[in-house]
């Protein structure tokens, strides 16, 4: 695992910028493609405008399939979209074609949403798919994708996608199961401000017992991209065994 910290959530977004254009650019240079799942929240947000902003002329747009590593079950048009977050922030403002934007159909029941998701995964990918690139992010209680502590996703080993019921939301999610998240060629945790450095501590330090610490890619790398709030709690021997 590699650790990084960065002074706040500015620099945050422009080492995840740097990370991504560097990825898509060595992907698209060899193959002629390049897969990313998204995430959603106010500090991947960041990210994507910068994407849009200062390093759109540098990204291989045309070259890149998008998905989302997680999703809240409605409508492509609601305020809590990801998939209109990253639409408003980054997607309807570079040249990429409609048929790379592979979002989750939510206008659907949630379990028949997450099964056609995972159609479209593995016939775009194949029958073992592996992501260039899995944006995730880390919540107050150790959840990351829509993969929240006690959830049954913990223990699904079969499928790519499910529709978990988040009980203390009261609705379904669809999200990556930890059999395709850890099958990732590049998985990155973007983690900011003060209000996450205690679970950023437990995490990173603590006893194996959140979700989060669930996503080992086996022939994979993991990053943690970090700003100095978020890292907050952390000793100096963690910083230490961890970069």
């Amino acid at each position: 695992m590699d650790l990084q910290i960065l002074d706040n959530a500015d620099h945050l977004a422009r080492a995840a910028a740097e990370h991504f254009l560097r990825r898509s650019n060595e992907a698209v240079a060899q193959r002629g493609w390049f897969t990313v799942a998204l995430s959603g929240g106010s500090t991947p947000k960041r990210l994507y405008q910068l994407l849009a902003e200062q390093f759109r002329d540098q990204i291989p747009w045309s070259g890149i399939h998008f998905y989302w590593s997680d999703e809240r079950h409605v409508s492509p048009r609601h305020p809590e979209s990801n998939y209109r977050m990253t639409n408003e922030a980054m997607l309807s403002r570079v040249p990429v074609s409609p048929a790379n934007v592979h979002r989750v159909f939510t206008e659907n029941p949630a379990a028949d949403a997450a099964r056609d998701y995972e159609d479209t995964i593995v016939k775009q990918m194949g029958g073992n798919p592996r992501l260039d690139l899995i944006l995730l992010g880390l919540g107050a209680d150790g959840h990351t994708a829509s993969i929240f502590p006690g959830s049954e996703v913990l223990r699904e080993t079969k499928r790519l996608v499910a529709a978990p019921w988040v009980e203390k939301l009261k609705t379904h999610r669809i999200t990556m199961t930890l059999a395709l998240l850890n099958n990732g060629a590049s998985v990155v945790f973007l983690v900011s401000g003060a209000e996450k450095a205690q679970i950023v501590k437990e995490v990173l330090e603590g006893p194996e017992k959140y979700p989060a610490q669930a996503v080992k890619p086996v022939n994979g790398e993991l990053l943690w991209l970090l700003d100095q709030e978020a890292a907050g709690n952390l000793t100096t021997m963690a910083l230490r065994r961890k970069l």
